[in-house]
């Protein structure tokens, strides 16, 4: 675990973890354009590992490209990054089944992940020669394996989810603003949570929500299920599972009684939202304090706080995997596996802001002793890190990414528009199969 041991590399450590991942939307942020770098050094006689990504990981950010440079003189690395992961993911894919354009090493989104192993998985180096299992969380190693117990993808990071509220807008709605005190109250039950927010109603300022979004909502209490969309004989029981009609149910009462904005998520109304300060809570995975602090007001500063979710989810992180065309396979391998390693993962998080999936750095200074200048004093690293460890080990079905966004921006966002809550579960349904289908 890397100490930090002088006053300017803290505020330089706690200036990056506060943007933690802004825009890690999908497990890694848009970087705003594509670009190729090659790492420092002449490759000439040397061996050059390709990796290909979309978005920022915050490997040559972090400086862990020049640092393996170093300890294997016969290496270089050139990294390919794709804005877009739906740009990025299609070609992967593509690329994977025709056995060419591939990079030595390639990024895959965990939404992604569940269609790699099961449709994918011949066609990459089992890398569970080179990681440990017990450098990562249950759910992560088992996420990146395959049925027939090859571990094709080795995790970067992950995304706990906690509640971020703002505790100005909480105690004008007289509710209760110290975080330990309202996590007691919707402590384990997501429906008490939906009670605190009629309570919020009651004494809210004028034109200000409870929460921010049905889909906000509805992908928490999902994210807290071990099964949601598939089961683990990899059957689609969305329509079926008890767990996700409940949640699409309490999620449509909630939009119903206006405690929910009517707002999609990461459009520019609702980032307008963010800035005006029109909902008082949110579900919050770390990366999401970096959007918060992206898109709210310089006076928003210290007016949110990060509580403990009702109960333990994940939204967002990634994977490293390395095709077996690469010519240079062992190699990459070697490399994939010391990019995820603990000690570079807690390099990342000072660095980059992405949560680790190496539970073995939530006690190193870099999580442990975070903080964020949108949330104070807030023991952030303390607070995901738990999440991080209590989370359900979830099914991922290869079809994860349709289903929610069907759920989501075909159905509950409805509610929120005047239809019914059945309308809205028939129009989503019918959406996803639709799309299931094609």
């Amino acid at each position: 675990m890397r100490a930090i041991r002088t006053a300017r590399r803290r505020a330089v450590v706690l200036a990056t973890v506060a943007a933690l991942g802004a825009g890690l939307l999908a497990g890694c942020a848009d970087d705003g354009k594509d670009e190729e770098s090659t790492g420092s050094g002449d490759a000439k006689g040397k061996t050059t590992i390709t990796v290909g990504l979309f978005g920022t990981f915050g490997f040559k950010e972090a400086g862990l490209y020049d640092e393996y440079m170093k300890l294997n003189p016969k290496i270089n690395i050139k990294e390919t990054v794709i804005e877009r992961n739906e740009n990025y993911y299609p070609a992967l894919v593509n690329h994977l089944t025709t056995g060419s354009g591939l990079q030595d090493i390639q990024g895959v989104e965990v939404g992604n992940i569940a269609e790699i192993t099961s449709t994918q998985g011949d066609k990459l180096v089992d890398l569970s020669k080179v990681g440990k299992k017990s450098d990562f969380l249950a759910s992560k190693w088992e996420q990146g394996t395959t049925k027939d117990g090859k571990t094709v993808g080795l995790g970067t990071d992950v995304g706990p989810m906690a509640i971020c509220y703002r505790k100005d807008l909480f105690e004008e709605a007289g509710l209760p603003t110290d975080r330990e005190e309202l996590a007691k109250l919707w402590e384990g039950d997501w429906n008490k949570f939906v009670e605190v927010g009629r309570d919020f109603k009651k004494g809210a300022p004028k034109g200000v929500t409870f929460m921010d979004s049905p889909g906000g909502l509805l992908n928490a209490i999902l994210s807290s299920e071990t099964e949601k969309f598939y089961n683990a004989e990899g059957e689609v029981i969305y329509k079926t599972n008890p767990a996700v009609k409940d949640a699409f149910d309490l999620t449509s009462a909630a939009s119903k009684e206006g405690l929910i904005g009517k707002q999609v998520q990461f459009q520019p109304a609702w980032d307008t939202t963010i800035a005006n300060g029109k909902f008082a809570a949110m579900s919050c995975p770390p990366w999401m304090l970096g959007y918060i602090k992206g898109k709210s007001k310089p006076e928003a500063a210290g007016k949110w706080d990060v509580a403990k979710a009702p109960k333990s989810g994940n939204w967002g992180g990634s994977f490293l995997a390395v095709p077996k065309a690469s010519k240079n396979a062992d190699e990459a391998a070697k490399l994939a596996a010391w990019l995820t390693a603990p000690a570079q993962q807690a390099k990342l998080f000072a660095v980059q802001g992405s949560f680790p999936s190496a539970p073995s750095t939530y006690e190193g200074e870099e999580v442990l002793n975070a903080k964020n200048d949108m949330t104070g004093d807030a023991p952030i690293g303390q607070i995901f890190g738990d999440a991080a460890k209590s989370s359900p080990v979830q099914v991922i079905g290869p079809k994860d990414q349709i289903i929610q966004q069907g759920l989501t921006d075909n159905g509950v966002i409805l509610v929120t528009q005047g239809k019914s809550a059945e309308d809205a579960w028939n129009n989503a349904v019918k959406t996803i199969d639709n799309n299931l289908e094609k």
